[in-house]
Formats: C-alpha cells, structure tokens, sequence
C-alpha cells in the first residue's frame, strides 16, 4: 500500500525533529514577486500542524511592492478583503538556519487556493505552468544558477553602499581583479561560512569566485534536473549569505549596480534539456549543427525583449548595461563567447547548454526561469531558427536594441502574444501593476542631482 504524499511529508518532519533536538522554531518561507522572502515563526510543537493543515497567509503578499506596501491595482488587495490563501510545504526544503543563536530550522512554502489548487500568483506556480509544458513532452529541464552578490559595509556613507573593511588588513578593498585569489582570502572566514551553511542545508553551492569589482563574488550551484528546485535554491541561497555575512559584521547587497563605474550584479543560469533516457537533446560534437540546440536559442532570442521585465525588474536594473562589464544589450548568440546574451559553451559533446547571461541578481529566480524556459519551449514547439552565432566582439557588431529602461520593458512584456501564452494573462497584468507603481513613486521623487544641475542655475 502507497503511502499518501502528506504522511510522506509528516514523515520528513518527524525524522528532522528527531535528528534535530536542539531546535526551538521553524521559519516559514514564501517568496514574493520581488524575491524577498517573507512568512512566519513558529515553534517546533507546531511544525506537524503545518505538514498537516498547512498555514494562511493573505493572497496580496504576492501584490507587495518592492517596500512591502499592497499595490491596490493588483486586485488581490481590499477588492478581495484582503483574504487568505493557504501555503503548504515543499517537501525537501525544512533544514536548520546556522546563523541564527537561538536553534531555529526553516521550511520552504507555496500558496494555494482553500480548494487545494495551486494559486495563480506564486511565482513558483508561474514557473510550475511552464515547465508543465516540457513535461507534457516527457522533457526534464537541467539547470544551475550563478549568482553575483557584493558585501559591503555596514556603515553606508550618505545612504552609499561602501566596500567592508577586510577582517584581515582591516583596509577598504580597491580590488578590480576578477578571479583574485588574495581577495579571497581577505574575507574567507565569510565566505567559507556560507558555504559550509549551503551544505548544511542542502544547497549544492561547489564554488565562489572573486568578480570583477571591491568585495564583489559569484556562488556557483550545481546543476539539478528540476528547474523549481533550482530556484528554491538560489532563493535560500540570497537569505543564507545575507544572514552569514551579517553574522560576520558585514551586509550584502544583490541590487543590480549598487556602484557608479563598477561592474553590476548579475544572474546567470546555465540550462539543458534531458530527454525520457536521461540524455541532453543539446549534446553534439558541433553545436551549431543541432537542430534541438539551435531552435532553443532561437526561441529565448524572439522572446527575450518580451522577457526582460522579468530579467531586470527594477529601475536600477538598467543602470547594470554597457559593453565593458559584460552585460548584452541585444539578442544575440555564440560558442563560448562571453559578449552574447545566450553563451553555449563547448567544453566537452555531453556538457553542450545554454548560458543565459543577461538578468540582474535583482531577478526573482523563479520569474526569470519561467521567462527563460517559454523561450525555450517556443523555440523547441515552432522550430525558430536564430541566425548565425556572433565571433569577436559582439558590442562592436550590434547595436542596443533590448528595451533599456523599466518602462519599455513592461511595454513589451503587456503586448507580448508568446508569453501571455505560458504565463497567465492575469499574473502578467498583477506584476506589470505593482512595476509601474514602483516607477510612478520613482519618477515623482527628485534625485540629489537635480537640485545640484537645477536649483541654483535655471
């Protein structure tokens, strides 16, 4: 006799309390549109009710801007009575919180309506839809996120971010070597703690790296055959190094340009497709020749204007383009060519992928993925051929054309036919509705500049 997949989960829980004695609460997470992550504590006496009957939590904390303030326009605010959805576990996400003083283990959750169906406007569910579709043709999406981030210190200067002090030197860094190794080692107390924490709670983080800019590193993860996963992974992946980071005195910031003349925070994620055997359709000795590769690129470069409303959802996201810090400006494609949007790299037939190298660190992981994967999926379905691959430089060869301000780009996502065909029509005018109130609020408020340019000289 099949066990039912709640006594499944009740399971899960009973064997982690067992395990973890110490633990006095569990943290209760659901991501937002944004990618912040909010939700509940509770204590560990609780934890089975969860499993059991899940928690309520109202349906406009997916209308929250990005102050955590309900965008009335959404409609998922007053016009419902601000009412309750339930939210429900994730099975494999409960593990401990190693920062935290008071032993405190956290679970990952997703909405649903009271019925029990997966409510429309958990960016999880946007992205389940999507990948529904690949699994309607018995394909598995393999992916891995790299995610740029930058410590700073915890004393901003004026409200500026600022490069920590080195525990070590105790000095600013100045640093713009990308790959440094004695940048590294300035913060390696920091930066082995998260990735310890990523082991212990299961995120497969192998590496970090040192970009190119003051106190600026890259998490690689692993790859995993289960794009959802992927992006819980990213998304605890965010809290885990804030909080570790805080814990050694410093704070972090994933905001697309947090610096004038330095290189942006972005978000790649590298991605295959695996057919019903297991094997990648992208594997190829020639990858220019393989019609599954070429039709996938195809379909992520037609729909990549529509998309990057998703990719780079704020205003600051814009700021992150420009030829010398490796962020594309315009659909374009190559073999192991670091100046295209969508990179595929040639190391080896069975490692064939694409690298999607445009999105900001600003991104909520599952938004972009699912922009990504309709891309793909279009690509795959219609056949859609991409043109020739770019060789050199493709700044030089291309002119800008990806909507470069917020604006544009929810333009493009409102009237795009291709992804109101994989993301509901409903969430797209939800998320487009809590954009331009985030724009409305920024193009109302007048920056410093302003009164240096024009309040003395017109």
């Amino acid at each position: 006799m099949s066990v039912p997949p709640r006594a499944v989960q009740l399971n899960e829980a009973n064997a982690f309390l067992k395990e973890h004695p110490e633990v006095l609460y569990v943290d209760l997470l659901i991501a937002d549109m944004n990618g912040v992550v909010r939700g509940k504590r509770i204590e560990r006496t609780s934890l089975h009710k969860v499993y059991e009957k899940g928690i309520n939590l109202p349906a406009s904390l997916f209308a929250l801007d990005i102050n955590g303030s309900t965008v009335e326009s959404t409609g998922l605010g007053l016009d419902i009575g601000d009412a309750d959805r339930i939210c429900y576990p994730i099975p494999g996400t409960l593990s401990n919180e190693p920062w935290q003083k008071r032993p405190t283990a956290q679970l990952l959750m997703t909405m649903h309506e009271i019925e029990g169906e997966p409510f429309f406007a958990d960016p999880r569910e946007v992205l389940r839809q999507v990948v529904s579709k690949f699994t309607d043709m018995g394909l598995t999406i393999c992916a891995a996120f790299e995610l740029e981030f930058y410590l700073i210190d915890q004393e901003n200067v004026n409200g500026r971010p600022q490069p920590p002090r080195s525990p070590i030197s105790g000095k600013r860094p100045q640093s713009t070597q990308v790959y440094l190794i004695d940048d590294l080692d300035e913060y390696a107390d920091c930066l082995q703690d998260i990735l310890e924490g990523a082991k212990e709670q299961g995120i497969p983080a192998d590496a970090i790296v040192k970009e190119s800019a003051p106190a600026q590193f890259e998490v690689n993860l692993h790859h995993v055959a289960d794009p959802l996963k992927a992006c819980d992974y990213a998304v605890l992946l965010k809290r885990l190094i804030k909080n570790i980071a805080y814990d050694h005195e410093m704070d972090t910031t994933f905001m697309a340009k947090p610096y004038p003349g330095q290189a942006g925070n972005g978000l790649h994620v590298h991605i295959s497709v695996l057919d019903k055997d297991g094997n990648n359709i992208f594997t190829s000795e020639d990858p220019e020749q393989n019609a599954a590769l070429r039709h996938a690129v195809g379909g992520v470069l037609e729909t990549l204007p529509a998309s990057m409303a998703f990719l780079c959802p704020n205003v600051n996201s814009y700021r992150r383009f420009g030829a010398q810090f490796y962020v594309p400006n315009a659909p374009s494609w190559g073999l192991d060519n670091r100046t295209v949007a969508l990179r595929v790299p040639t190391g080896s037939p069975d490692a064939v992928r694409l690298e999607h190298r445009v999105a900001g660190a600003d991104a909520n992981p599952y938004l972009m993925m699912a922009a990504v994967l309709a891309g793909v999926h279009h690509g795959l379905t219609n056949k859609v051929e991409p043109g020739e691959p770019i060789e050199g430089n493709s700044y030089e060869q291309l002119e800008q054309s990806l909507p470069n301000n917020l604006r544009d780009a929810l333009r493009e996502l409102d009237d795009s036919e291709i992804l109101n065909k994989y993301i509901d029509p409903k969430y797209i005018d939800i998320f487009v509705a809590c954009k331009e109130s985030e724009l409305e609020e920024f193009e109302h408020s007048i920056s410093d500049l302003e009164y240096n340019w024009y309040l003395h000289t017109v």
